[in-house]
């Protein structure tokens, strides 16, 4: 049994420019006091291709973790755009927050993300190059995280199942990515309309 649950995280300032932080407002419950922090961290997908783009905008240690209900607000400086290739700037992509308790992971929260360029420009040559970073607009779909939970040794106790940890993550991570590229190749999908369709194996944060 998890001795940690989220059960709420709200992203704050949404929609937002690309440039500005993200941030989240998290609750969660512990069922029993913790000795040690709860490891937070904020993940960027820079490319549905290569996973060497990702970057990791934030981690924080949290504690001591009381029993009861807890809430507060993890902030994370935006993408480096300089390590994101230029074709993947714009588009949908994913955002993760996840959390780890003695560097083992048991919850990840994933949402999509749609970055768009905010004046007009022409279909068939896109929006001017280099892109002006000031005019691109971040949409975090919020309403539809899709959220994997993964069983840990909270004790000094085993769990049989943390070997197939790894392929547990990659496989959920992998079909919000390809999710993601199929929306980017569908110029006329719509990005709320995605949110409907859950992941096996996962669940939502009511």
């Amino acid at each position: 049994m998890a001795l940690v649950n989220v059960v709420n995280m709200q992203v704050l300032d949404n929609p937002s420019p690309f440039l500005s932080p993200f941030s989240f407002e998290i609750t969660f419950e512990a069922l029993q006091p913790l000795p040690e922090d709860l490891e937070w961290k904020v993940l960027y997908v820079g490319s549905a291709e290569d996973t060497a783009h990702d970057q990791v905008l934030d981690e924080i240690l949290v504690g001591p973790i009381p029993v009861g209900i807890n809430k507060f607000v993890l902030s994370a400086d935006a993408p480096d755009i300089s390590q994101i290739p230029n074709e993947d700037v714009l588009g949908v992509t994913v955002v993760l927050v996840t959390c780890s308790y003695r560097e083992k992971e048991f919850v990840r929260v994933g949402y999509y993300v749609n970055n768009e360029y905010s004046e007009p420009y022409d279909e068939e040559s896109g929006p001017p190059k280099p892109l002006d970073m000031s005019k691109v607009r971040r949409h975090v779909l919020a309403e539809k995280p899709r959220v994997t939970r993964f069983p840990i040794s909270w004790g000094d106790e085993e769990v049989e199942t943390k070997e197939n940890n790894g392929e547990v993550r990659e496989e959920g991570t992998g079909q919000m990515l390809e999710e993601a590229k199929m929306m980017m190749m569908n110029e006329g999908s719509n990005l709320s309309e995605s949110g409907d369709v859950a992941m096996e194996g996962e669940t939502m944060i009511q």
